[in-house]
């Protein structure tokens, strides 16, 4: 199909000055067993592409699901009267920018393909763990799941540009709901946090066959755990927190069309300004942050962009500097600001934005027991459950999961609801302390929302566990 759809595009791109093709097919399958039956098998399959014209200085595009040469040439048309409609009317003179036409490819290392192990099989596996779930009549509600996605791309651009990538994505799942008179409280596999590149090996990677037991233990104990209290005190995160707190408070306030105002309309602005980069102190000297997409297990991994750019591991905050913004080609044109490769979009029907991809706070040097030695008073917190932030994504509140107090240097009491509050442009500048490798975990999200229309995208993070110098820290009731 893709050579034939290259042909066809060859032979519909008008002569203009920048001519490319975007064509996605993305095939999913979601596979659940909640309080040990089996729900419906969700399949879908969906397939297009998208033309983009640049000329004149304008730029337009048009998408379609019909992928004869007919159907191509009218999305080439339509993009062409676009980019005519916006020359001389844009926010920029889209001649600035120099595309390119790049070659290469990439592809998931997989180890044990989603469609070599039946179907059957697979949900043998859930109903083993679901079940296991159901250790204690106070555990009302209970249920394990797998989520497949697999996506074929290929971008073409009419000057000779070939780029072919093939994604496969799964993001197994795990909770446990208890209850006891009003009380109730849910204890999960990581939120969805734990997903990952790969075939079902990831589920040994993970440790989702050992989770189980844990997570419904933890659930009761919640049940039974005294409130979160209140006050100001160190904060340890796990790393199933930090990428909640990386993903709202450094992630989306770097993107560089936010910071331009494009999100201004529906998602907020940012705190950041074009004019921080290079010298504003974002974090304390221990906070180093990078994009990298050359993980290759990690959930947002690729070697281009939806712009054709190859992608590189990139600093966008070294020793608490920061240095570089999460904007793609065009955004670093208009704004004259360094930026990554990391234009992106959901799907063939959506023109790429700026969006995060894989956005990681580089390990330190400390054990997760040399912090919690640490702690005079404080709390340890995993697993984001809550949040809220500003619409400049500076001032915030997350809630966690789990809860456990930290008093005199020892892990003592576990607390249900823990909640804390700050600002991003201050927060960052109390990290103390930054874990090792041991602490490291390679997560992300699967659904991060941004734009107009609204695109739902996969995002990767990882962390280690780091500590934070006197956070205000809340219970809820």
């Amino acid at each position: 199909m893709h050579a034939e759809v290259a042909a066809r595009f060859r032979d519909v791109a008008p002569a203009v000055d920048f001519c490319s093709l975007r064509l996605v097919h993305q095939r999913s399958e979601m596979l659940s067993v909640r309080q040990n039956v089996v729900q419906p098998v969700v399949s879908s399959e969906d397939l297009g592409a998208m033309i983009t014209i640049c000329h004149g200085g304008g730029l337009g595009y048009a998408a379609t699901s019909d992928l004869t040469a007919g159907g191509l040439r009218r999305a080439a048309e339509r993009a062409l009267a676009w980019a005519r409609h916006s020359a001389g009317r844009a926010v920029m003179d889209f001649s600035k920018v120099v595309y390119g036409a790049p070659q290469g490819s990439y592809a998931t290392p997989v180890q044990i393909p989603w469609q070599t192990v039946p179907l059957a099989e697979k949900l043998d596996l859930l109903r083993q763990e679901c079940a296991r779930l159901k250790t204690d009549p106070r555990i009302v509600d209970w249920e394990a799941s797998l989520w497949y996605t697999e996506v074929d791309s290929l971008y073409l651009t009419a000057d000779g540009g070939h780029v072919q990538q093939r994604f496969s994505y799964l993001v197994p799942m795990l909770s446990a709901t208890a209850n006891a008179g009003a009380e109730t409280q849910t204890r999960t596999f990581g939120g969805r946090g734990v997903c990952r590149q790969g075939g079902l090996e990831v589920l040994d990677q993970v440790g989702f066959r050992h989770a189980a037991p844990r997570i419904a233990e933890e659930a009761l104990q919640l049940l039974m755990a005294p409130n979160c209290p209140t006050g100001v005190m160190d904060l340890l995160l796990a790393p199933d927190q930090m990428i909640l707190q990386i993903h709202e408070s450094i992630g989306h306030p770097l993107e560089l069309d936010r910071i331009l105002g494009d999100e201004r309309n529906y998602a907020g602005t940012s705190f950041v300004t074009p004019d921080m980069f290079g010298h504003y102190r974002y974090g304390s000297e221990l906070l180093n942050v990078t994009f990298d997409p050359t993980r290759p297990e990690e959930f947002a991994s690729y070697a281009f962009d939806d712009e054709g750019q190859p992608a590189r591991r990139e600093y966008l905050i070294k020793d608490g500097i920061l240095l570089r913004a999460l904007g793609g080609l065009t955004s670093q044109v208009r704004a004259d600001i360094p930026g990554v490769a990391t234009a992106r979009a959901c799907s063939w029907n959506r023109p790429p934005i700026d969006r995060m991809a894989n956005l990681n706070l580089e390990p330190g040097s400390a054990t997760l027991e040399e912090m919690i030695a640490a702690v005079e008073r404080g709390i340890y917190m995993q697993t984001n459950c809550s949040w809220s932030i500003d619409d400049s994504r500076n001032k915030f509140q997350f809630g966690c999961e789990w809860g456990q107090l930290i008093e005199d240097g020892r892990l003592t009491t576990v607390v249900k609801k823990p909640n804390y509050r700050g600002i991003s442009a201050t927060f960052w500048r109390s990290l103390k302390m930054v874990g090792n490798r041991s602490t490291f975990a390679v997560l992300g999200t699967p659904n991060c929302g941004k734009g107009e229309p609204n695109q739902v995208i996969r995002v990767g993070h990882a962390a280690p566990a780091c500590l934070f110098a006197n956070v205000e820290v809340f219970g809820g009731e």
